[in-house]
């Protein structure tokens, strides 16, 4: 059974396997949405661990990183979801979606809930959706690369 945890980032084995679920899950969607410079695939460990944003990760008993989440405040009715990875052996098994379902339930009172990801990434497109995000509006962020940019109203 897996839980799901906050993870320090100041703890070296929690770092490096974040870092390397990272690599693994972003590595995927560069391809999905050609685009190969994309932010976290560039990040070291020491500009991981100083990002200032909120890790919430699925762990099994053994201690095995299988998914993460980050949030980031920076306005009181809003949270933003910045990053969502999963690892590429933990595919189709729910992970996202608890992890998403996690986040709404840490933070309540929140009136909204933003999340971007590339247009051509259709799995994480359709889980967002799935999850009462709406696409709220759209930017080319390179040539041919198109993020959308989702919110979901909070309060439920």
């Amino acid at each position: 059974m897996t839980k799901i945890l906050k993870l320090d980032l100041q703890d070296e084995d929690t770092l490096g396997s974040l870092w390397s679920l990272q690599h693994k899950a972003y590595r995927l969607e560069a391809e999905l949405i050609g685009l190969h410079s994309i932010p976290p695939l560039l990040e070291t460990r020491d500009t991981l661990r100083s990002c200032g944003e909120d890790f919430y990760g699925c762990v099994s008993e053994d201690g095995e990183l299988s998914g993460a989440v980050a949030t980031e405040e920076e306005h009181p009715e809003s949270l933003t979801i910045t990053r969502m990875m999963v690892s590429p052996d933990h595919f189709r098994q729910g992970i996202a979606g608890r992890l998403l379902e996690h986040v709404f339930a840490l933070y309540p009172d929140k009136e909204r809930f933003i999340v971007s990801t590339g247009k051509k990434n259709t799995p994480a497109v359709s889980l967002y959706t799935k999850h009462g995000f709406v696409p709220v509006s759209s930017a080319e962020v390179a040539p041919g690369v198109e993020l959308i940019e989702f919110n979901r109203s909070g309060k439920r």
